[in-house]
């Protein structure tokens, strides 16, 4: 009985390896009924690219007709949150860290370019007695609100909100609150203007 366990948890993780990776049509098919299982919530009509991984998909929600391409990493925990809307365009390579007891709520209508990471907890580095490694994390949590677009290579870091309409600029890097219908951008990001609300 030892053994079976470790046997059966070793035999998910090559079914999961083989699932993310088939290639075409038949692969979108069946990742899409996959995690339509998996998820703690799913509303049908996504694309998941090969490459993508969820971690705990029990305590992820995702809406529908999002896109999620190649080689994404949507990280939760046994404690931890991840919510995602609907009509979601990630691109190739994003990674969404809410392990420890974080929290990732991101809104409907939102594009996320290639290389962004979005991580909701952080190493303690309180003291020099012990190497930080040792120090455990500080937990948090990341909102992003509707119509929000997060340029490439962009990082998202913990207890932050992004305003609905609100552009963070490639290469950004946000340690605060984005107000809604701005263009940020610059380590840290700043504010580069406020966009017009024509109609």
């Amino acid at each position: 009985m030892k053994i079976f366990f470790p046997i059966l948890r070793e035999l998910k993780v090559w079914l999961e390896f083989f699932i993310r990776n088939i290639p075409g049509r038949i692969g979108y098919f069946i990742r899409g009924n996959y995690y339509r299982i998996r998820l703690k919530k799913y509303s049908g009509g996504n694309r998941f690219e090969p490459g993508l991984k969820f971690e705990f998909p029990r305590n992820i929600s995702v809406g529908s007709k999002s896109y999620f391409g190649l080689d994404c990493k949507i990280y939760a925990s046994e404690s931890s949150l991840i919510s995602i809307g609907s009509n979601v365009s990630f691109n190739s390579n994003v990674m969404i860290n809410a392990r420890g007891k974080g929290k990732i709520l991101i809104g409907n209508n939102v594009l996320i370019g290639p290389n962004v990471v979005l991580r909701s907890s952080n190493h303690s580095f309180e003291t020099i007695k012990l190497p930080i490694i040792e120090q455990g994390m500080i937990d948090g949590e990341i909102i992003v609100n509707d119509d929000v677009w997060i340029g490439s290579n962009a990082v998202i870091l913990p207890n932050c909100k992004i305003g609905k309409g609100a552009i963070v600029a490639a290469g950004a890097v946000v340690t605060s609150d984005i107000d809604s219908y701005t263009v940020v951008g610059g380590i840290p990001a700043k504010l580069i203007r406020k966009r017009d609300l024509k109609l």
